[in-house]
């Protein structure tokens, strides 16, 4: 028998209908053995919560936000789609459901995200790249509503739930693994954008050459608007083409150091023999670009799945101080770097 009411799922197994609806929500004053009866019961005749009854008894919605700018048709997002799946995965162990709000052009991402919060859809919100200085973040924590973001801003005197990826460390790593083979000239491409990630894995890079004290070390750095392709080819070639070419190139993320590699397979230039190139995220298509592009595996799905634990635990436990994680990434050494060309280290 399929589609139960609460009340009949109750009568068949001789419960209070009070007892079972506390047992399906997990509350934890109810006896184990119970819960885990009336949980079985519920899946053995296909019961479905009615969700609208839930939310007036208990003031949820059962639902955690995401807003999502709309960039046009031929817009591909690789972060977003591992962290879409990632997040989707986390919260459905929990229980809970993931709606996304679109934002279509010509409207702010902060207007979306007071709709979602103040029409009571959504019990938190995931909050991904961050600004350094976030309205989205400013306005969730004036309004104290629950939220964790995926990294940070760059004023560290607001406290709020993040889990972030250690990109100063990798971006240090980058230089040194790189400077061990010969590189003394690196180019940087980067982007415009007033993003907190951009200034920790540049700190990264800049911090490891200050360590390292060699005067002989050069860094030029190009840089476009996120999602301005024309732009990004642009400042790409801008490095490949100058009278003296770096020998080593890194992308702030994968796609920029795809961009890097595309442009110079067009001029001739062969990877690694010719130059160097080291992304950070590890995408799926930095596997299969020839000759596969050394990375950094930032944990991108892994890390939603994990954030969306953390706003579960932040709604329903509501901790006295911010939640706060920082991710390792690891170095996934692909064909991509090799040692300096022997033309450069005789220059």
């Amino acid at each position: 028998m399929a589609g139960l009411t609460l009340r009949e799922l109750a009568a068949r197994l001789d419960i209070s209908v009070g007892t079972v609806s506390r047992a399906l929500s997990g509350d934890t004053a109810i006896a184990l053995k119970t819960r885990e009866r009336v949980t079985e019961a519920a899946r053995q005749y296909g019961y479905v919560p009615n969700m609208a009854a839930r939310q007036l008894v208990s003031g949820r919605s059962g639902f955690v936000g995401f807003v999502m700018p709309v960039r046009g048709p031929n817009f591909i997002d690789s972060y977003l789609g591992e962290f879409l799946t990632g997040l989707g995965e986390g919260l459905v162990e929990h229980g809970m459901d993931l709606f996304i709000a679109t934002v279509p052009a010509g409207r702010s991402e902060l207007s979306v995200l007071r709709h979602v919060v103040e029409s009571g859809r959504a019990d938190g919100m995931v909050v991904p790249r961050i600004g350094e200085a976030d309205e989205r973040l400013a306005y969730l924590i004036e309004r104290k509503f629950p939220f964790v973001a995926h990294g940070r801003m760059l004023d560290s005197s607001s406290a709020f739930n993040w889990l972030d990826a250690d990109s100063v460390s990798a971006f240090g790593e980058i230089f040194d693994l790189l400077y061990a083979l010969g590189h003394r000239h690196f180019g940087l491409v980067s982007i415009s954008d007033p993003m907190t990630f951009r200034h920790l894995r540049e700190r990264g890079l800049r911090d490891a050459i200050s360590r390292r004290g060699d005067p002989n070390v050069i860094l030029d750095v190009a840089s476009a608007p996120r999602f301005d392709r024309g732009a990004t080819v642009a400042a790409v070639n801008s490095l490949l083409h100058a009278e003296r070419r770096p020998t080593a190139m890194i992308g702030l993320f994968d796609e920029l150091a795809l961009t890097i590699m595309e442009e110079a397979s067009r001029a001739g230039l062969s990877i690694p023999r010719d130059l160097s190139v080291v992304g950070f995220d590890n995408i799926t298509a930095a596997a299969y670009a020839p000759p596969g592009l050394t990375t950094f595996e930032a944990h991108t799905r892994d890390s939603a799945r994990e954030i969306a634990g953390m706003l579960v635990s932040v709604i329903e436990k509501k901790p006295a101080t911010p939640l706060t994680k920082l991710i390792a990434p690891k170095l996934v050494a692909r064909a991509s770097h090799g040692p300096v060309p022997e033309t450069a280290r005789k220059l």
